[in-house]
């Protein structure tokens, strides 16, 4: 009897510390796939008289028209760009924008700045391991103009270049869903650079 107890217990205690050894490697391997704290700059431009055409007419109707957009009919500016990873797949992206805001918001004037903030997810295809890396975000953020304040849903596609595990480019459009009133649909295009400030996994 006691032969057969020090046998069982030693198979559990086998059990349970190949358990706890497969547990640490795969957090190990999570860690190292995830991506470093880096910071981002970018140049951003805001397109309001698209989404305004295509919430007027249909989105068909605009590309066949031809009526997306020009770059003269855009409010450019520029954006600050934090990200971290939260798993291999999934990175927080906070994001502090300034630019024109010509049909900004529901207001009278457009001489205004336009202040963005936004926090969002990044859910990616690929982790950072490979070259390449397009994603899908979502997330929530607030504008003020003037003395205005907005609450909005920006939603996008991208992909992030990586260049050497130290850097990368990325580009990126946004849909934004206003959610109060005074705000308006947009999209927000992005290119920009980022570079790591944390340490590296």
């Amino acid at each position: 009897m006691f032969c057969l107890n020090q046998t069982t217990d030693m198979k559990n205690a086998f059990t349970a510390l190949t358990f706890f050894c497969a547990l640490f490697m795969t957090v190990s391997a999570q860690e190292k796939n995830l991506r470093p704290q880096s910071l981002g700059v970018s140049f951003i431009m805001n397109d309001f008289k698209t989404a305004d055409r295509i919430r007027t007419s249909s989105l068909s109707a605009v590309f066949r028209d031809k009526k997306w957009s020009k770059f003269s009919e855009m409010s450019p500016g520029f954006a600050v760009t934090y990200f971290k990873g939260l798993t291999p797949y999934v990175d927080f992206a906070g994001t502090f924008s300034f630019s024109g805001a010509d049909g900004a918001l529901k207001v009278p004037g457009s001489s205004a700045l336009l202040l963005d903030a936004d926090a969002s997810v990044n859910a990616k295809l690929l982790t950072d391991n490979y070259w390449m890396s397009p994603y899908f975000s979502a997330g929530v953020g607030a504008s003020k103009f003037a003395n205005y304040y907005a609450a909005f849903l920006p939603l996008g596609i991208g992909v992030n270049v990586n260049l050497f595990n130290e850097g990368g480019i990325f580009l990126g459009t946004q849909y934004r869903i206003p959610v109060t009133e005074a705000a308006s649909y947009h999209f927000m295009y992005s290119i920009g650079i980022h570079g790591v400030i944390g340490k590296k996994n």
